[in-house]
């Protein structure tokens, strides 16, 4: 019985960040799930737009990054910062991160100029299973695939 309640009480948890992170008012749990979902719709056209009004002026195949991870209790902080911002950088981070299954509980990005983004990203239940050099390393994976993808532009 204590199972059912730890899983309804962890779906609660979910549902209650879902709604803080897509800004929803949604009561219902369907109604949350649809409000987070065009949400990520929102957020996908964004990059695309902010995507599509950067230069490629630069020959450079790489990216020069700052990309710092430290270990939390239930997850890792992340930041990544860079002078220029390249199209599909935060797909590409974001896509790294659900490979890795870190849930991102809490992110803010800028990338009008200049590309920084700073998140919290946890991995319930499995954070024995990856550490912080793990974590860096596919962020800088991410990072030069998405560099590669702007070059092929």
């Amino acid at each position: 019985m204590g199972s059912k309640e730890e899983r309804r009480t962890a779906l609660y948890q979910k549902l209650k960040q879902l709604r803080s992170v897509s800004h929803s008012n949604a009561v219902h749990k369907t109604s949350i799930i649809v409000d987070a979902a065009k949400y990520i719709e929102e957020l996908k056209e964004k990059v695309e737009r902010l995507g599509g009004d950067i230069t490629n002026s630069s020959q450079d195949n790489s990216l020069p990054m700052q990309v710092t991870v430290e270990t939390l209790d239930k997850g890792f902080r992340i930041n990544v910062f860079s002078e220029e911002d390249c199209p599909g950088l935060l797909v590409s981070i974001l896509e790294a991160f659900e490979e890795l299954g870190l849930d991102v509980c809490d992110a803010n990005v800028s990338s009008s100029d200049k590309f920084h983004l700073q998140a919290i990203g946890e991995n319930e239940g499995h954070i024995d299973d990856i550490d912080a050099h793990v974590v860096k390393q596919a962020v800088l994976k991410a990072i030069k695939n998405a560099s590669e993808r702007k070059d092929e532009d």
